[in-house]
């Protein structure tokens, strides 16, 4: 069959909003102006197969990292007019295509590719929860700077305006969650995944808490106490500890969670929630800023299916689950918390993507020295479809302020209205703060 003809088939469609160019130069345009900046590139024919029925995001992904396309161009555009197209239609040419393909994939010519790492043990166990956040967190701490903020901040940032800096924005998002926490000098804060220590170092600076940060990555622990060091006058510490298995003795005045439950799954949510009561005192606040899941497991493509699992799941963050929002606000009932503020941040993420995209394209030729380039086009591809799929409202972002009341029924610390954490603008921030967040780990 003419791949030609079989590429003009497939794409033939009038919701089709953004430009395809095939391997032969020819240039599919699209069926309506969608007003985007680039188009999709096909490198070879072969690349045709992933578009046959059935269509698997995963394989989609993999064809990408292999080089079958290209996103020339805004990527997360280009992705978000993918998502809103409705798709290959059948066809007789495409039902026979995809016949044929399907046979050679069965019985294939050449060597496969070579097999994906995969973890072992029990799903969300200790052992294993270690290894799948060392093989994301530790792939590079010298990758992860050259497109997050100089803090290392990685969970999104904060836009009040828009016109915010990456970095700005960072220092906003942390000076939100002191606020909604109300911390005070001499409150015992826990973090809970600290990354590379930003949040606990912000808030000894400029809240004047001591504290404790806990991670399982071995290359974001040594950051993180490297920078704590630097604090003085404060008590802080950074170990390597799971959430289960962690005895500070007292428990803590407050406590964050940013960006981590996303590792829990959903079976230990119980678990986790009734471990963070645990660790916050009577009459304490614990705040919980995690990914959600939306559209109910809908990928940011409506017409792949996930096939054997999705790419973000598969590829970047091995074993991480998104459950729906009110998932996790029952569990958190169900341990004995109550909910004290619920806010969706999910634009802000978005923004933050984009900015850490612009930022990897940048330095794309230091990112594939650094990590492969496999691996470079991986992180393109996973930041500009997070990007896009929460442009779309696939997912979405929540902090979820939550007390665990003393015997009286009291909450400390929550405020009689929202204004007391965004006024003044939260951007203000110390300059000693930013000149210490500017320092390499």
């Amino acid at each position: 069959m003419d791949p030609v003809r079989l590429a003009s088939d497939l794409f033939a469609s009038p919701s089709r909003s953004f430009a395809v160019s095939l391997w032969n130069g020819l240039v599919l345009a699209p069926g309506r102006d969608g007003g985007v900046r680039g188009r999709i590139a096909l490198a070879r024919p072969s690349a045709l197969d992933v578009l046959l029925p059935p269509v698997s995001e995963y394989a989609l992904s993999q064809a990408y990292l292999d080089g079958d396309f290209e996103l020339e161009g805004d990527a997360i555009g280009l992705l978000e007019a993918a998502a809103r197209w409705e798709g290959p239609r059948l066809r007789a040419t495409i039902v026979t295509a995809a016949i044929r393909s399907w046979l050679r994939r069965a019985w294939p010519a050449g060597g496969a590719r070579p097999p994906e790492k995969r973890l072992r043990g029990r799903a969300h166990s200790v052992a294993r929860d270690r290894d799948a956040v060392r093989q994301h967190y530790d792939l590079s701490n010298d990758f992860y700077r050259l497109f997050l903020d100089p803090a290392l901040v990685y969970s999104c940032g904060y836009f009040a305006s828009g016109r915010e800096t990456l970095a700005e924005a960072q220092r906003a998002k942390l000076e939100l969650i002191c606020r909604k926490l109300h911390l005070a000098p001499g409150q015992r804060l826990l973090d809970v995944g600290c990354g590379w220590g930003a949040l606990l170092a912000y808030a000894a600076i400029r809240h004047g808490v001591d504290g404790l940060g806990i991670t399982l990555s071995e290359n974001q622990l040594a950051v993180a106490r490297r920078r704590l060091a630097r604090v003085r006058g404060r008590r802080l510490e950074a170990v390597a500890a799971d959430y289960r298995t962690l005895d500070p003795g007292e428990p803590f005045d407050k406590v964050a969670s940013v960006g981590m439950m996303e590792h829990v799954g959903r079976a230990r949510l119980d678990d986790y929630f009734g471990a963070m009561r645990r660790l916050t005192r009577p009459g304490g606040l614990f705040l919980n800023h995690a990914i959600a899941d939306v559209a109910s497991g809908v990928t940011t493509l409506p017409w792949a299916g996930r096939g054997r699992g999705g790419f973000i799941g598969r590829t970047i963050f091995p074993d991480s689950e998104l459950l729906p929002v009110g998932e996790v606000v029952t569990a958190a009932e169900r341990s004995g918390f109550e909910v004290r503020d619920l806010e969706s941040l999910r634009e802000h993420y978005a923004e933050t993507l984009a900015a850490w995209l612009g930022r990897l394209e940048a330095r794309y030729g230091e990112a594939e020295a650094l990590v492969g380039h496999r691996r470079a086009r991986a992180y393109r591809l996973y930041l500009a479809s997070s990007a896009a799929a929460f442009r779309l409202g696939r997912i979405g972002v929540f902090q979820l302020l939550l007390a665990r009341r003393t015997e009286a029924g009291r909450a400390e610390g929550v405020p009689r209205c929202r204004a007391d954490w965004y006024e003044p603008a939260l951007g203000a921030a110390p300059r000693e703060w930013a000149r210490r967040a500017g320092r390499r780990g």
